[in-house]
């Protein structure tokens, strides 16, 4: 069996081990990490999404430029499960067009695949993000947004470290709901209840870049990648 998949499956198992102690305010373990400080461990983050995407290092990171009528250039790590919380470091790049660059953001992706995700976009120049839930079909649903956040940094190729959790609620009032947490810079910023948490079926998660028209031209890079699952003690 190749290295990648026995990464991806042992993640797997090890997060359906751990699905059973999820609850809400759960503390969380970590499974997975990777510094982006070789080839080798870029080569574990694999292509999601985005019809023109480029991808290179140097640095000791994961740089990501995006091509002509592309809107978003997702990517995914090897840790397939339902209940998730995955964080990166991410810059936006001053190779990006001014013109673009207010829309852009930075996005975290959970129980992505079969055409839908949950996914926290951040977007650095506007202090802002959203928690957003994609379904298969299409539709788009705005579960928060918010605005005027100070923690995020909002100059060009300033670093910020993002964190996006999603475990679902295993008992109480809200049961069968799922719990979303947002951590920018080291500090909670929200947490919020999708009662529905069972309405999605992919188990990718992952990090992109995008917004919501063209993004031809924008550049980012991700470093410390990490993956955690609800802790069983």
């Amino acid at each position: 069996m190749r290295p990648r998949l026995t990464i991806a499956l042992l993640c797997a198992f090890v997060a359906c081990l751990a699905v059973a102690a999820s609850a809400l305010g759960a503390a969380a373990i970590g499974i997975y990490r990777n510094n982006m400080d070789n080839a080798t461990k870029r080569t574990q983050i694999v292509k999601l999404k985005g019809a023109n995407c480029v991808r290179g290092g140097g640095n000791q990171v994961l740089r990501v430029a995006v091509g002509k009528q592309t809107d978003e250039c997702s990517y995914r790590t090897p840790v397939v499960g339902r209940d998730l919380e995955v964080g990166v470091s991410a810059r936006l790049l001053e190779g990006t067009p001014r013109s673009i660059r207010k829309r852009m953001f930075i996005g975290l992706n959970l129980r992505a695949g079969g055409g839908g995700k949950y996914q926290l976009a951040v977007f650095p120049t506007q202090r802002k993000f959203q928690i957003r839930k994609e379904f298969p079909n299409g539709t788009l649903q705005y579960i928060k947004v918010v605005k005027g956040v100070k923690r995020l940094k909002n100059s060009i190729n300033d670093r910020n470290d993002l964190r996006f959790r999603a475990f679902n609620i295993t008992s109480g009032a809200n049961k069968g709901g799922c719990r979303l947490v947002v951590n920018i810079n080291g500090k909670k910023q929200l947490a919020v209840t999708d009662p529905k948490g069972g309405s999605l079926a992919g188990r990718y998660s992952g990090f992109s870049v995008g917004s919501s028209k063209s993004s031809s031209g924008a550049v980012a890079s991700f470093d410390d990648a990490v993956v955690r699952v609800p802790s069983p003690f």
